[in-house]
């Protein structure tokens, strides 16, 4: 049950901030996020060892970030692997919903971006809205999602992060946070600090300004017991706008 949340603001010096959360089995191995891809060059993101994909990369312009519906952990015979898709939205591949399991997709970048929530083959595709938003495997904004009831509200109301001045710490606190509505169990956190071998694996929260280069901070581990630090973002990433500037 990964989690991203979105600030997505129009003319803003920061028109993009995003917080992800990856909630995975804790025994599947994977690496961090760098440039894993050679003939993609560019790109930037974690890799899952079992499979070769992502849960989220970035390319310096846009981010993608993919989840997994309610009820399709793992893999599935005869279907391909949904770490392929944040690669894919990155390279403006079509998406084709019946290769894979049922799954929940954004990419997103300074002037908005879409999300592609897929489910028995079907696929419906959503703009990012302005404001706050929040992704769980319900979909956007899902009231569907115990995590989003409690804590999409908290996010609307806390102020935003300041990229620019390295200050996240109003996110940082609600990221780190365990708490679940009454009988929504552990999974209802936005941490989820341990539930039989599955939990909160690993975090990011990344920003592109109006101009320059991306802001990536990656936890190796849960928010709040594990620190973040600066992803280094392949020089072939850099912003079209700083070779003009």
């Amino acid at each position: 049950m990964c989690t991203v949340v979105l600030l997505h603001r129009p003319g803003h010096a920061w028109p993009l901030v995003l917080a992800a959360l990856r909630d995975e089995m804790i025994a599947r191995a994977w690496d961090p996020p760098a440039a894993h891809w050679p003939d993609r060059p560019g790109v930037v993101g974690g890799r899952d060892r079992l499979a070769g994909g992502t849960w989220m990369a970035s390319d310096g312009e846009r981010v993608a970030c993919v989840l997994n519906r309610p009820g399709t952990l793992g893999s599935r015979p005869g279907l391909r692997s949904r770490g392929e898709l944040p690669l894919a939205a990155l390279a403006d591949a079509a998406i084709d919903g019946t290769a894979f399991a049922a799954f929940n997709l954004v990419c997103a970048g300074r002037a908005g971006g879409w999300i592609l929530e897929s489910e028995d083959g079907r696929v419906v595709r959503r703009a990012v809205p302005e404001g706050v938003s929040m992704l769980t495997a319900h979909g956007l904004d899902s009231g569907e999602s115990p995590r989003a009831r409690l804590h999409l509200p908290r996010f609307r109301a806390a102020p935003a992060p300041d990229p620019g001045a390295g200050d996240w710490s109003a996110w940082l606190a609600l990221l780190a946070s365990t708490e679940a509505e009454s009988g929504a169990g552990p999974r209802g956190g936005m941490t989820i600090a341990s539930d039989h071998g599955y939990g909160t694996v690993c975090a990011s929260l990344f920003a592109l300004p109006e101009r320059g280069q991306p802001v990536w901070l990656f936890a190796a581990g849960p928010p709040g017991r594990t620190p973040f630090r600066p992803v280094v973002l392949a020089p072939a990433a850099a912003s079209w706008r700083d070779a003009v500037a």
